[in-house]
Parts: C-alpha cells; sequence; structure tokens
C-alpha cells in the first residue's frame, strides 16, 4: 500500500487535472508520520534521479526540522546529493520562520554565517504570508525543472507547523493553489491531527486525494495478561497500523490497510496479519442499525421457508391446475372430494373461472408448467 501511494505520487497529474495530494496523519498515540515523510522522500528522490518520475525536480519545505537533517537523511540512504542542485532544494523555513533572528542580527551589525549546502537551500522569513511562500516555491521549482512542459513536487514537512502561524482557510487556499499549478506534479505533507479541532483536519482531507492515518496497533492477547504490558509497550513505540483512503478521479473512494514497524533502519511495511485481518475489515465497514450476515438459526429457518412456486406432492402425484378444465369437471371432481372426506374446517380454496368457452386453451396456460422446480 505505501507502495501504491508511491506510485501515484510518481505518475504524477493527468493532463488538465490537478496534482495529487497526500496527508500524511498521526497522534501522540503513534508519532510516526515523519517516518512514513521520509520513506516516501526517499523513494520519491530515487526516482526522480532514475529518471522515472513525471516530477523532474522536488522542494522540500523544512518547516519542523533544518535542512541539513535532509541533507544527512538522503546521503544515508544512499541517494547523490552530490548532484542535488540540479534536482533538489530545500526552503529553509525551520532557522528563522518569522525573521526575529535576522532583525536581531541587523540591529547589533551581524552578518549571517553562509551555510555549507547555500546551493540546494534558501531561507524563508515570512511564514505567516502564504501568497509569498506560494510565489517562492513556484520560482524555486521552476528553477530547477527550467522547461515549462516540465513539472516538480512539493514535500511539506510539518503542515501543523503552518497553522500555528496562520488560519485554516488560507492553508486550505494555499494547497489549492498547488494543486492547481501546471508545473506541479504532486504534493505530500504530514499532519498532526491531535495538535487541532476536528474541522481542521477534516478540511485537509477535502483537499486531499489520498489521505494516511498512523495508528497505533491494536492486538487481542488471548488471555495472555502476562506478557500483555510488554507487548503493548513494543507496540506503542515499535509497531502500529497505517490505512489510507484514495478518491479516485471516478468519485469512488478506497481504503487499505497495512502494518508497520520502525527500527533504526527506518520504517518498514507489511501485510496486515491473519489475527487482526477480521477485526481491521470490520472497522472498515460503515455503521449500521442491523446486521448484514445470518446467524445459524435463522440460516436454518430460512431453508424450513416453503416457498409459493414449489411443487409440494407429499407423496400424492403432483397435479397442477392449468385452468382449461370446465365448471362441470370441476364440479364433479368437488362432490367426489367431498363425498370421499368429512369437512374438515382451517382449509381454503381457489376456485378460478374462466372467461368465456371462446377463450383461446393457452391464454390462461401457465407457461412453467412443464417445469417441476
Amino acid at each position: 500500500m505505501a507502495e501504491s501511494i508511491c506510485r501515484v505520487l510518481r505518475d504524477g497529474a493527468l493532463e488538465g487535472e490537478h496534482a495529487p495530494a497526500l496527508t500524511i496523519k498521526d497522534s501522540l498515540d503513534s508519532p510516526f508520520a515523519f517516518d512514513v515523510f521520509s520513506y516516501i522522500l526517499v523513494q520519491l528522490s530515487s526516482q526522480i534521479l532514475r529518471g522515472n518520475s513525471q516530477s523532474r525536480g522536488i522542494v522540500i519545505v523544512a518547516v519542523s526540522r533544518s535542512p541539513s537533517s535532509y541533507i544527512s537523511l538522503l546521503k544515508t540512504k544512499g541517494v547523490d546529493v552530490e548532484s542535488s542542485q540540479k534536482w533538489i532544494h530545500i526552503l529553509d523555513c525551520y532557522t528563522d520562520p518569522l525573521g526575529w533572528k535576522n532583525k536581531i542580527q541587523k540591529s547589533r551589525n551581524v552578518k549571517d554565517i553562509p551555510h555549507q549546502s547555500s546551493l540546494i537551500t534558501s531561507s524563508y522569513k515570512a511564514m505567516k504570508d502564504l501568497e509569498k511562500l506560494f510565489s517562492v516555491i513556484t520560482e524555486l521549482g521552476g528553477g530547477l525543472v527550467e522547461e515549462k512542459k516540465a513539472r516538480f513536487c512539493v514535500a511539506i514537512d510539518s503542515l501543523s507547523e503552518l497553522l500555528r502561524h496562520t488560519t485554516s482557510p488560507s492553508v486550505s487556499g494555499f494547497l489549492s493553489n498547488l494543486r492547481c499549478h501546471d508545473q506541479i506534479s504532486c504534493i505530500f505533507g504530514l499532519l498532526h491531527s491531535d495538535l487541532h479541532d476536528d474541522k481542521v483536519p477534516a478540511a485537509l482531507d477535502y483537499m486531499s486525494s489520498m489521505v494516511a492515518n498512523v495508528e497505533p496497533f491494536h492486538h487481542s492477547f488471548n488471555g495472555q495478561r502476562g506478557n500483555s504490558e510488554n507487548s503493548l509497550s513494543e507496540q506503542s513505540f515499535t509497531r502500529g497500523k497505517f490505512n489510507v483512503r484514495f478518491k479516485r478521479r471516478n468519485g469512488r473512494v478506497r481504503v487499505m490497510s497495512e502494518e508497520f514497524k520502525v527500527d533504526p533502519e527506518g520504517i518498514s511495511f507489511t501485510s496486515v496479519s491473519s489475527v487482526d485481518g477480521a477485526s481491521s475489515v470490520s472497522g472498515l465497514l460503515p455503521k449500521l442499525q442491523f446486521n448484514l450476515q445470518l446467524s445459524e438459526k435463522e440460516r436454518t429457518d430460512r431453508a424450513k421457508v416453503v416457498l409459493p412456486f414449489e411443487h409440494q406432492g407429499n407423496g400424492r402425484p403432483i397435479q397442477i391446475y392449468d385452468g382449461r378444465r370446465s365448471l362441470e369437471d370441476y364440479n364433479a371432481e368437488a362432490k367426489q372430494t367431498s363425498g370421499g372426506k368429512k369437512g374438515g374446517s382451517g382449509t381454503g380454496e381457489i376456485i378460478y373461472y374462466r372467461d368465456s368457452d371462446d377463450e383461446m386453451p393457452d391464454s390462461d396456460e401457465d407457461p412453467d408448467d412443464d417445469l417441476d422446480i
């Protein structure tokens, strides 16, 4: 499933459609959204270097972490950073997001110390102005790809930090402008959902074509209480569930789930185990006021129901009235029946009278009388 996300981001936007956008959400119970963010960043960077992605460059908006941490991450994962100035640019919104340090340095006549990786980094000091931030991102990305028809992708490491400095409608409009830009291939960013009101994640979900939730791993221990505390501690800090909702272009929604494990080497994804497979599927079903499945007793009762079209001979020859016998024949048969048996209570009968003797025989014939269902 994580591979499916990377594939959608790699393929990018179709002509005339908005760029795909991914929001990765986590909470304090399972704070691993950045691990997922780093995994996608490395995978997409490798695809860009191999020329297998629609994007020809990537702009990282570093809000919650320093630019040097991303350079170290890419080097650790084996990505060629030496040629990074050709395909990557890191916009430093972490060092001085509101320009306070810049004002202090100017008042004290202190000059900035140039960063070693200044070729691929630049600073931004006005986080409250998202319109200006949009312009800076598009200019940096356009400088990477150079060609007008070429595209680049945008990675924002913390939408929650943007929401600290501005309003939710401003952030939603900012993301919408990025998705509508002709040269942007895809967007992805992370959000700490428990830091905001419910309406804020809901608004960002609406703006996104993919929503990924990092959740804690809930496992049934089958009554084994001895190891439950240690297992819960291990699962809370190393394992969890990764649920993704894909909104397709035709309007349909597809939900998928995986397990993940975090270790010193990074994050890895596996399919949902059989122990928790049933619970994960049931959790994706909508909550209804009625049961969609039958119990064993309900199945037995349903099998005993006599359907109205079944021929029930009960050991006697099956006779189907076709409606073509005359009224005299029917009365004679009724007299024989009444003469042989005493009238009983609780029985009923249906008497059919033909409209006229001129009626065609086949007009009132049962078309299925030759079928013994």
